[in-house]
C-alpha cells in the first residue's frame, strides 16, 4: 500500500469541517497524516475560534495536525503543508470540497503501482449546477474546474517531485495559476501527470459578491508571470482556455478613444468610438447573460461588471507585464539540461536482458530501446561507458573470461563502447569499485578523459543511483519490476525506459512526449 499525507490550506472558511468530517468517514487506508494549515490573515495565540472544532479531531483519530500558515497566499500555505509530511506522496485538497465515500480507498488505488515517471494523480471533481434553473455566471465559472487540468482542489503529487521543483512557487499571490505552474515545472523534467478515478464535489459557495468577476480580473497579471516563466504557448500545454484579454484590450481602446476625442473634439467627434465601445460591452454582456437565469439580479450584476471588466481586466495585465519583467531569472527548476559528454550505463536489466551470473554470450538480448537509446547518444556526440558490478566471478560463479565473452557480444549486437569498468568483487570484500561505491564510476570518467560531473549514470537499481551520486554525476534511473518502490522515489530522476532516459541525459524531449496529452489517464 502506498502511504499518503494530506495538505489542505485554509483561510478559515467554515466549509473546512465538512470537508474533514467526510475524509474522515467511509472505507479505505487512513493518511499518516492531515495538514491543515492555518492561513487566516489573524491566526495565532487567542485569535478568534479555532479554525478546526474538537469533534472533527476526534473523528480523525490523531492523525490531524494544525499548523500555522505564512499568510502570503495559497503557494506559500501549500508549500508549509507538504514540507511538514513525510509520507512518498501529497494529496492537496481545498477547503472547500467534499470527498466522496471511500475516497480514502479510491486515492489508494489511483496511487498503487503507478511507474516511476508518474509524480502526479489528478482526482476527478464535480461541480453541481442547480437542477432547477440555468446556472448563473459565477455558477459556470466555477463549474469550469471539472475539465481543469492539475487543479489543487484534489491533486496529489509525489512528495520526492515536490522537492525536485522547490514546490509552489510562491511569486503566485492567488489561487489561479500557481497549480498550473507547478505542472509545466514537473513535466519540463519529463516527469507524467495522470488522472484517477476518485472523486470529489466542489460545491459552489453562494456568497459571492456583486463585483467578484470584476476582482478575479487580478489573475491576468497571473497570466503574464506564465507567459515569462513558460512561454506565450503555455496555455496549449496546460490545456488553459484562451481568455477574452484581446477583446477586452478593443473595448478599452474604443471605450478610451471615445472619451478623449469626446473631451478635445466634442461628442459628435466621439460617436464611432463610442459606438464601437457600446456595441463590444454589448456583446461581451449578453454571452454572459445568453445563458444564465436572467433574474433582475443577474441582470444588473452582469451589466454593471461587463462594463467593468475589460479596463480592469487590461489594467492588470499590464500591471503583471511590469511585474514579471523585473524577475530576475526563471526558478532553478526551469533551467534548460545541458547535455553531458558521457553516459555511463549499467549493464544487466538496463542495457541487456538480465540473465543472473551469465556466462553464455548465446543468451544476450538487448533491452527494447536500447539501440536506439545508444545511436541517439552516438549522434550527439556523447562518450559511452558501461560500469557493472559482475560479482559472480567473486563468488566463483563465472569466470573473467566468461564476463569478457558476454561483453563482446553486447558489442557486437549494440556497437562498440568506449570504455568497460567491471567490478568482479564479490560482497563483503570491501573494495571501493563495487556500486554503490563511486569507484567504477571514477573509473569510467578518468579512462574516457572527462569529469564525473560531465557525465550521467543510468541504471535501474538503487545502487547505480548511488554510485552517481557518490562520484558527482548525475543519475537517471529506468526501473524494472524488481526496482523496489523506496529505490524509485529516492532517485534524482526517472524515465519509463532506455530510450526516454537516453533524452532527457541530452535535455531532448523524450520520444512519445508530443503525441501524449498533458495530463493522461491513468491505465
Amino acid at each position: 500500500m502506498t502511504g499518503f499525507d494530506v495538505v489542505i490550506p485554509s483561510a478559515g472558511r467554515a466549509s473546512l469541517e465538512l470537508t474533514l468530517l467526510a475524509l474522515a468517514s467511509g472505507s479505505g487506508p487512513r493518511p499518516r497524516s492531515v495538514v491543515v494549515v492555518d492561513d487566516r490573515r489573524d491566526h495565532g495565540p487567542g485569535a478568534g475560534r479555532p479554525l478546526v472544532p474538537g469533534r472533527v479531531h476526534a473523528e480523525l483519530g490523531g492523525v490531524l495536525r494544525v499548523i500555522g500558515g505564512p499568510r502570503r497566499g495559497p503557494a506559500a500555505a501549500r508549500n508549509a503543508g507538504w514540507r511538514a509530511c513525510e509520507a512518498p506522496w501529497v494529496c492537496f485538497l481545498d477547503d472547500d470540497v467534499v470527498p466522496a465515500p471511500g475516497w480514502r480507498a479510491a486515492l489508494a488505488a489511483d496511487l498503487d503501482g503507478l511507474p516511476g515517471d508518474v509524480v502526479g494523480s489528478q482526482g476527478r471533481l464535480r461541480v453541481p449546477l442547480p437542477a432547477d434553473r440555468p446556472p448563473t455566471d459565477w455558477e459556470r465559472d466555477v463549474h469550469g474546474l471539472q475539465d481543469a487540468a492539475w487543479a489543487t482542489a484534489d491533486m496529489a503529487y509525489r512528495r520526492r517531485a515536490l522537492r525536485a521543483v522547490d514546490g509552489f512557487d510562491e511569486r503566485f499571490p492567488r489561487a489561479y495559476r500557481e497549480d498550473a505552474d507547478l505542472a509545466l515545472r514537473l513535466l519540463r523534467r519529463r516527469w507524467r501527470l495522470v488522472r484517477g478515478a476518485r472523486r470529489t464535489t466542489h460545491p459552489v459557495r453562494e456568497d459571492a459578491g456583486r463585483w467578484t468577476s470584476v476582482h478575479r480580473q487580478a489573475g491576468n497579471a497571473d497570466d503574464r508571470l506564465m507567459d515569462a516563466l513558460h512561454g506565450h504557448g503555455w496555455r496549449e500545454r496546460a490545456a488553459a482556455p484562451r481568455g477574452g484579454l484581446r477583446r477586452h484590450a478593443a473595448t478599452t481602446v474604443a471605450g478610451g478613444t471615445a472619451a478623449a476625442l469626446g473631451a478635445l473634439r466634442g461628442p459628435r467627434a466621439a460617436l464611432p468610438a463610442a459606438g464601437a465601445w457600446a456595441a463590444l460591452t454589448a456583446a461581451f454582456a449578453w454571452r454572459r447573460i445568453a445563458p444564465g437565469p436572467r433574474t433582475r439580479e443577474e441582470l444588473a450584476r452582469m451589466l454593471l461588471t461587463s462594463v467593468a471588466i475589460p479596463p480592469v481586466a487590461c489594467w492588470h495585465a499590464v500591471r503583471g507585464t511590469a511585474r514579471a519583467r523585473a524577475l530576475t531569472a526563471p526558478p532553478a527548476a526551469l533551467a534548460p539540461v545541458e547535455a553531458p559528454r558521457a553516459v555511463l550505463l549499467d549493464r544487466d536489466a538496463t542495457l541487456i536482458v538480465d540473465v543472473p551470473y551469465n556466462g553464455d554470450p548465446a543468451r544476450v538480448e538487448p533491452m527494447p530501446g536500447a539501440e536506439a537509446a545508444l545511436a541517439a547518444l552516438r549522434a550527439a556526440g556523447v562518450r559511452l561507458a558501461i560500469v557493472s558490478n559482475q560479482s559472480g566471478v567473486g563468488r566463483g560463479l563465472l569466470t573473467r573470461g566468461q564476463v569478457d565473452a558476454v561483453n563482446a557480444r553486447v558489442e557486437q549486437l549494440l556497437g562498440p563502447f568506449d570504455a568497460w569498468c567491471v567490478c568482479p568483487h564479490a560482497p563483503g570484500e570491501g573494495c571501493a569499485c563495487r556500486k554503490p561505491a563511486p569507484g567504477l564510476v571514477l573509473a569510467a570518467a578518468a579512462r574516457l578523459g572527462v569529469d564525473p560531473a560531465d557525465c550521467v549514470v543510468i541504471g535501474d537499481i538503487g545502487a547505480d543511483m548511488g554510485a552517481a551520486a557518490a562520484a558527482g554525476a548525475r543519475g537517471i534511473l529506468v526501473p524494472t519490476p524488481v526496482t523496489r518502490e523506496d529505490e524509485v522515489l529516492a532517485a534524482p530522476a526517472v524515465a519509463r525506459d532506455l530510450t526516454a532516459a537516453a533524452a532527457l541525459a541530452l535535455g531532448a524531449e523524450p520520444p512519445g512526449a508530443a503525441e501524449r496529452p498533458a495530463l493522461a489517464e491513468a491505465a
